[in-house]
């Protein structure tokens, strides 16, 4: 078994994909229509879906928002270095909701980023194998 992929529902889907590519580098891997059901699905990710986990942003015709609610979380992403992650995001417009830094009662440094929908995108930046327990 393995992971395929997640899914956000997204008040403007081109909105959502611009974010997506444009600020955090993924690619639009496929998008479709389905207009009896008046939505569109568009997966987006760092690469084939034969391979990697993907985003599935669902829109929904009639639906321009929706309220996140209290159970969900967010979505990781490995970063080379979180500081540059963060200055990138905020070049291209995107919102930076906590700076990168050690993470509470740790060491591993994290960012938190958030998507036009409001959901949030945790960056953990990658750790050097040093061979010392973490």
């Amino acid at each position: 078994m393995r992971m395929l992929h997640t899914m956000l529902r997204v008040g403007d889907l081109d909105r959502s994909i611009d974010f997506y590519t444009t600020v955090l580098g993924m690619k639009l891997l496929r998008r479709n229509d389905y207009p009896d059901g008046k939505f569109t699905l568009a997966f987006v990710g760092y690469g084939d879906e034969s391979d990697h986990t993907v985003l599935e942003l669902t829109h929904n015709w009639d639906t321009k928002s929706y309220d996140l609610g209290t159970g969900y979380g967010h979505i990781a992403i490995e970063v080379e270095d979180a500081y540059a992650a963060c200055d990138a995001v905020k070049q291209k417009g995107g919102l930076v909701t906590r700076e990168a830094g050690p993470m509470k009662h740790g060491k591993t440094v994290i960012a938190f980023v958030q998507d036009p929908d409001g959901y949030k995108i945790e960056f953990i930046q990658k750790k050097e194998h040093s061979g010392a327990p973490d």
